[in-house]
């Protein structure tokens, strides 16, 4: 049987009605969501079966008008706790009827958890008992973060008839481009989040603590292991990761929905952040949208992909977007694209993404130069990567508290990195855009990785992280190495000098190149490579 409440500011629920009443109002002030409140019932662990028998458990968030249109979120992160906060209770109390559903193998649902490869189907079935219900008018729309907004990914391109309206944010329509960013591994990011997925249901507080960096320093141990398919043995998506790291390899095909991204024909509206782990996945569906005629509503705001800030502003803007489509509330007067400029405290408006800005060639080479004017050739300078002793990082788009811009003085004073600095800005420069640059480059042996990061080097001498990318390097590759730094937008302030390291490695974000192209799950043997560096192109878009 259903467990069912009906829940307004003077009822009593499971909870009592004083701890409701508290949580609703602590959580609107937190959210400002506008519109009237009113009464909205619950339904707990709704049975919703799949085609090969497997049951998934929903709790389902309405208002007392019915039948009404749903909005759907699928996790894998359990249905109670903050998605009810985020988006239960606070939608419902204003109109819009809510289901969230724990994906198949968590929380309940029955079958096994196999990250990503059962979101197409179990949605779909998902979308079509919906249908069903008395209590849905057929409009069936999705929201969530993250893998939340994966799963609206899986369905849309293949919803018949289409969903109602998408509202995903800090996410793509695939994730295997952020897995194997330039064709490595990312180490830190696929660990820890499969270990902390592993754990999350047998360890108390296994997310939050994950999302928090909790166990930050025993992962960094343990992630410090060879072979690769001998750490988190726990994790099943761990596992599948380092298995099928190779070149070519098609076990996550099927989990890429980013072909039919530009087919989707529901008004769409993403938010995302400038630190998020997916931005280059979410702008390229933005771009495909565009590209088929689609006019997605964007935003990029402050912030990481697990920053509060970046929650609250996806939930204000799934409802703004959810109330327009859904209960005919009037539209926001806003541009289709807004992006918050990073130093420069203020929204940037635009048609379309990426905005019109001055594509501007910077030069770097021997002697540690960067300009706009081209660099003589000279002798290429020379450095050593040690994966025994792995370049490091700090900050960038990461999982955890320490994800965004930081101070990368200690790690430009390491020898294995190269640093090629600007003269000091006359004036502001604004650079909104895709960012690229061309690194010419001589590993020995043949593997190895090349990463460049932009920095903001103030008066001070501190070096803050603007913007990144990394490429693995393969033999036969040639001197000139594309490298796709991630997009931005920012103002380097007049008085301060753009920076661009050169390394082999950025680690634990990236897991270390052994130097000898043996598959990653199984290699343990390390040779430290020399690497020849010539100099390079920086293309910049300067607002």
């Amino acid at each position: 049987m259903l467990n069912s409440t009906c829940v307004d500011a003077v009822s009593i629920d499971r909870y009592g009605g004083a701890v409701t009443r508290l949580r609703d109002a602590l959580i609107d002030r937190v959210l400002r969501l506008p519109g009237r409140t009113g009464r909205y019932q619950v339904e707990l662990d709704l049975r919703v079966p799949m085609p090969d028998g497997v049951t998934l458990l929903a709790d389902r968030y309405a208002p007392d008008d019915e039948p009404a249109p749903v909005v759907l979120v699928r996790t894998p992160y359990g249905r109670r706790r903050q998605l009810a906060l985020l988006y239960g209770a606070p939608f419902a109390r204003r109109g819009l009827q809510v289901v969230i559903q724990s994906v198949r193998g968590t929380f309940g649902s029955g079958g096994r958890f196999e990250a990503f490869h059962h979101e197409r189907d179990d949605g779909l079935a998902t979308v079509a008992w919906l249908r069903e219900q008395p209590w849905c008018d057929g409009r069936v729309a999705t929201m969530g973060s993250s893998y939340l907004g994966y799963t609206q990914w899986a369905i849309a391109p293949y919803a018949d008839p289409p969903l109602a309206a998408m509202c995903p944010a800090i996410t793509g329509s695939e994730f295997t481009s952020s897995t194997y960013l330039g064709g490595g591994v990312g180490l830190r990011g696929a660990f820890e989040w499969g270990v902390m997925v592993a754990q999350q249901e047998s360890r108390r507080g296994g997310l939050v603590r994950g999302l928090l960096g909790v166990d930050a320093r025993r992962n960094r141990r343990v992630m410090a292991g060879l072979p690769l398919s001998g750490i988190g043995t726990a994790s099943s998506y761990w596992q599948e990761v380092v298995a099928h790291a190779e070149p070519d390899d098609d076990f996550w095909t099927p989990t890429d929905h980013s072909a039919g991204a530009g087919s989707v024909t529901a008004p769409i509206s993403m938010y995302t952040v400038w630190w998020d782990i997916f931005l280059l996945n979410q702008l390229r569906d933005v771009v495909a949208l565009q590209k088929a005629g689609r006019q997605p509503r964007l935003t990029i705001g402050p912030g990481s992909h697990v920053d509060v800030r970046g929650a609250v502003a996806a939930s204000r803007d799934a409802f703004d977007h959810l109330s327009t489509v859904l209960l005919g509330a009037p539209a926001s007067e806003r541009a289709p694209v807004r992006l918050w400029l990073q130093h420069g405290g203020r929204w940037l408006d635009a048609e379309q993404w990426p905005p019109p800005s001055t594509p501007t060639t910077w030069h770097f080479g021997p002697g540690g130069g960067l300009g706009t004017t081209p660099v003589a050739a000279a002798e290429p300078d020379v450095t050593y990567y040690d994966p025994a002793d792995p370049t490091p990082t700090v900050g960038g788009p990461v999982i955890g508290r320490d994800a965004g811009p930081a101070d990368n003085r200690a790690i430009e004073a390491r020898p294995d990195v190269l640093c090629y600095t600007g003269n000091a800005l006359t004036s502001d420069l604004d650079l909104v855009g895709e960012v690229s640059a061309v690194v010419r480059i001589r590993s020995e042996p043949g593997h190895g990785d090349v990463f460049v990061r932009l920095c903001d080097v103030e008066p001070s001498g501190r070096s803050m992280t603007i913007t990144d990318g990394f490429v693995r390097l393969r033999p036969g590759a040639g001197l000139d190495v594309p490298v796709e730094l991630r997009p931005t937008a920012y103002r380097v302030r007049a008085g301060h000098r753009l920076r661009l390291q050169v390394s082999g490695g950025a680690y634990p974000r990236f897991a270390r190149n052994l130097g000898t192209g043996e598959p990653a799950a199984t290699a343990t043997r390390t040779v430290r490579a020399r690497r020849e560096t010539f100099g390079g192109t920086l293309t910049l878009p300067v607002y």
